[in-house]
């Protein structure tokens, strides 16, 4: 018997769900088996039975509390919706899905390869028209209650109606749910064509039916919501502290993807309104770790008793996935930025070369395209045929230095007035029907071009920011840098309310779905999504399209390099800067694999050293 739930594109209510009573009278010889993993490309590089994941330590301590900090606030500790500010540490990529698991769990030692979590095995097809999971028994919450199919089905019709815009985007692509046994699970796609969707579908959080108020559940809460993870949310202090408490009960805790892993009883998570508060903190013994991003204060800001004690080290970590892009964008739904000419010349005049010398002692190196340090990186590679022939609709948008892979970010000689950039950049201008008077860069209308940029905290103290606006100035531009409260830089954000903003996108060896969500036409006008530009091209679309089509890793470098050479051309985004490595500085008191995974270091995998084993 078998339980079909229909999602579609206009959900109704979750406990009015039709419900089909499917009586099987056969059973297909030809079935796909179990399978105890799923690789994007490939299969997964751990063989079912593996013990451990090669980049933690099975022996690790057990123990101990870890402070981490954040700054800025929030008033919600519902990380599903778009409401309100969240807090960090209960479903997070970097410092751990602490509260609420997901179905598979995402090894970060390969490019993108998932392992059992709550379903401890997959069966799906080659086509990848549709998965089935098969839960645990031994899957739990924390107040004790199994994990069950209803569970998991309750989670997608909750979350596509009521979730933040990614997950109403996953779901609405499951035409079919239905619970397959008493422990199974499975999603049966509208087409085979998004060979991520699968993946994505088992990294969703599963929710407690049982726990939860569907009709309140969009509204910003201080209540915690009952996970299945390894933590308890105990304490909680608006904008200003949280605590995660080891669930002595935890069911997981003898999985291969968790020796070695959740290893602190107690994770606190501090919040700081500005970064000198943060890290004056750190000095002084209250925050155990800091995440460094200004190599001028990697260098020389650490001196002191904690530093020559020891109490206080300085680590560094290497990371082989492609550099997180951070920058500017433009706002395109806003004139004059919607014209790409104007783009150019304002990219032109970003003199990263005097930035980087004379703030941060030369320690950045400059982000060029959207895959940048991986293979995936088209940024001075010629075109390959097999791009071409993806690209040949498209070609009209293309630059064509950029096909020649001869495309190159501004470079000027460091003066923070290089004459030839000011030149090629006020020919672009009086192109567009502007025109330098007395100072000012005037409109056809004779009005000076003004631009505001947004940048979360005080406008004085973003110093990338003011060197930028010197350089505009020079230019007879002139820039509003409107510096407002981690609140405020929220909802503006989410209604794109500004003419450019300070971003920054993780990078991957493995995009997908989520370059729809920051660069996707169906998401430049929808609230609360990434794609800051408001890009809306047809051949972005299509390369999204070709990438998550892609049957090996080959036809998906090809599909990504192309989506990267469209993006570049577009000038949507004023690429910055990024470090080399990771630079993390922390209490000597924590442990550290010597093997650094794939993407780089993983807080999961420390340890309180002085904690008895």
């Amino acid at each position: 018997m078998a339980d079909i739930y229909k999602i579609g594109a206009h959900f109704g209510r979750y406990f009015k769900s039709s419900l089909i009573v499917l009586f099987l009278f056969a059973v297909n010889a030809h079935a796909d088996p179990a399978s105890h993993g799923i690789a994007m490309h490939g299969s997964p590089a751990l063989n079912d039975g593996f013990e451990n994941l090669p980049y933690a330590n099975p022996n690790a301590p057990k123990g101990g509390r870890i402070v981490y900090a954040a700054r800025g606030s929030f008033d919600s500790v519902n990380p599903f919706i778009l409401k309100g500010q969240k807090v960090r540490g209960l479903r997070d990529s970097f410092l751990g899905n602490n509260v609420y698991e997901s179905l598979l769990f995402r090894s970060r030692d390969e490019p993108f390869t998932l392992y059992g979590l709550l379903a401890e095995s997959i069966t799906i097809p080659d086509d990848r028209s549709s998965i089935e999971f098969h839960l645990n028994p031994k899957a739990k919450f924390s107040d004790g209650e199994q994990v069950k199919p209803e569970d998991v089905i309750f989670t997608a019709e909750l979350l596509a109606e009521k979730g933040r815009p990614n997950f109403k985007r996953y779901y609405s692509n499951a035409k079919v749910i239905e619970k397959t046994g008493p422990h199974s699970v499975k999603f049966t796609f509208n087409d085979g064509k998004d060979r991520e969707l699968p993946l994505l579908l088992a990294l969703m959080p599963i929710l407690p039916k049982h726990a939860i108020d569907p009709d309140t559940f969009d509204q910003t809460t201080l209540v915690p919501i009952i996970g299945t993870g390894p933590y308890l949310l105990t304490n909680v202090e608006q904008g200003e502290h949280i605590l995660l408490t080891k669930n002595p009960d935890y069911w997981g805790k003898d999985l291969p993807v968790k020796k070695g892993r959740d290893n602190f009883d107690e994770i606190r998570i501090d919040y700081y309104r500005d970064t000198n508060a943060l890290f004056e903190a750190f000095k002084k013994g209250l925050v155990d770790v800091y995440f460094e991003s200004d190599p001028n204060n990697w260098s020389d800001g650490y001196g002191g008793r904690g530093l020559e004690e020891g109490r206080i080290v300085q680590s560094s970590f290497e990371s082989k996935s492609a550099r997180t892009t951070s920058g500017y964008a433009f706002n395109t739904r806003r004139e004059p930025f919607n014209n790409i000419n104007i783009r150019k010349a304002l990219t032109l005049l970003f003199d990263f070369e005097w930035v980087n010398a004379n703030l941060f002692n030369n320690g950045y190196a400059r982000t060029a395209g959207f895959f940048f340090g991986s293979d995936l990186s088209a940024y001075g590679v010629p075109i390959s045929e097999s791009e071409l022939e993806l690209l040949k609709p498209f070609m009209d948008e293309i630059d064509p230095s950029v096909l020649d892979g001869t495309f190159e970010l501004p470079k000027t000689d460091g003066s923070g007035r290089d004459r030839q950039v000011l030149r090629e950049a006020l020919t672009i201008f009086r192109d567009a029907g502007y025109k330098l008077d007395s100072g000012k860069l005037l409109d056809a209308n004779g009005n000076q071009l003004s631009i505001e940029l947004l940048v979360p905290g005080a406008a004085s103290a973003n110093r990338v920011a003011n060197a930028y606006r010197q350089n505009l100035r020079n230019l007879g531009i002139d820039l509003v840098i409107r510096g407002v409260d981690a609140a405020q830089f929220e909802e503006r954000r989410k209604s794109f309310d500004f003419d450019m903003i300070i971003w920054s996108w993780s990078g991957s060896l493995s995009p997908g779905n989520e370059q729809y969500f920051r660069w996707g036409g169906t998401a430049a006008d929808q609230p609360g999504s990434f794609n800051f530009s408001g890009v809306e091209s047809k051949g972005v679309d299509a390369m999204i399209d070709a990438m998550l089509a892609a049957r090996d890793r080959e036809q998906f470098r090809n599909a990504v390099r192309a989506l990267d050479r469209l993006l570049m051309s577009g000038f949507y985004v004023l690429p910055h800067y990024h470090l080399p490595k990771q630079l993390i500085a922390h209490s000597s008191r924590i442990g550290i694999p010597k093997r650094t995974s794939l993407y780089g270091v993983q807080p999961t995998t420390w340890w309180i050293k002085d904690t008895a084993q």
